[in-house]
């Protein structure tokens, strides 16, 4: 399935995720699928991502690593079903997005915590979830820098045509 359409199922499904156990399910979802999409782009995303989508990968398996991993059916873990990554702007902006939803949550669940346990348990994927939202944007003004550099490489490259005519 296309990314973007994965990462709009998750914000739905953090939305409306109800007491704590079911959001912090949607939050090892959210980490998982962030994890899958940063080693798509590493593997096949646009050159100047591929190290920064390396360091996703990683961040996002620590915010999965720190939560409990929840027991989901394999047809229900949504970062298998990711099969396309379609624009990567568009999907490392929904992804932006939906890091942010994540963290908000998650310190909801930390300020209601009933244990320490739980409560640093939030906070390390709080860490997580920021620091692979901040990946996120440095992604997105990696693409940002390479697209006002082409057309000036453009402008480079027609500019002797002209002189020669």
């Amino acid at each position: 399935m296309d990314a973007v359409w994965l990462i709009v199922t998750s914000r739905r499904a953090l939305a409306g995720s109800g007491g704590a156990p079911e959001t912090m399910t949607e939050v090892w979802q959210a980490q998982a699928l962030a994890q899958a999409i940063g080693s798509r782009l590493a593997v096949s995303g646009p050159p100047e991502l591929r190290g920064e989508a390396l360091g996703l990968t990683e961040l996002a398996g620590r915010g999965c690593g720190v939560l409990d991993t929840p027991h989901l059916a394999t047809e229900d873990l949504r970062a298998a079903q990711l099969t396309d990554l379609g624009d990567a702007r568009q999907a490392l902006l929904c992804l932006g997005g939906l890091l942010g939803e994540v963290g908000i949550a998650l310190v909801g669940l930390a300020c209601a915590a009933d244990d320490e346990g739980t409560y640093w348990q939030c906070m390390e994927a709080i860490d997580a979830a920021d620091e692979s939202r901040d990946r996120v944007q440095q992604m997105l003004r990696r693409l940002a820098d390479r697209d006002e550099a082409l057309p000036e490489t453009g402008r480079r490259q027609a500019l002797p045509e002209r002189e020669a005519g």
